[in-house]
């Protein structure tokens, strides 16, 4: 359970970091003309989402997931919003 635990911590900060570019520093990059956050908050988020698949990897195979719940946590990582609800779904199973 403490892979879980650690899977879904790292999710949550994984998502933050994606909504954070996305919402944050790409409208700061376009509209205020600050191109430097882009580049701050993206090399931050790039090593959080290798970090996210190295440790959905690891969980995998520790866990015994099937190839649904690896497809699935990676496929969310590419979704605004979709680590958070992974979570949750996580949370009701594995709970």
């Amino acid at each position: 359970m403490k892979d879980i635990k650690r899977f879904r911590i790292l999710g949550i900060i994984e998502g933050a970091s994606l909504v954070i570019l996305l919402f944050l520093a790409m409208p700061l990059k376009y509209w205020v003309g600050l191109p430097e956050v882009v580049t701050v908050v993206g090399s931050i988020h790039g090593a959080l989402f290798i970090a996210y698949i190295l440790f959905t990897l690891y969980t995998t195979f520790k866990v015994r997931w099937s190839f649904i719940w690896l497809f699935s946590a990676i496929a969310v990582a590419f979704i605004p919003f979709g680590n958070f609800v992974l979570d949750r779904r996580i949370q009701s199973k594995f709970s």
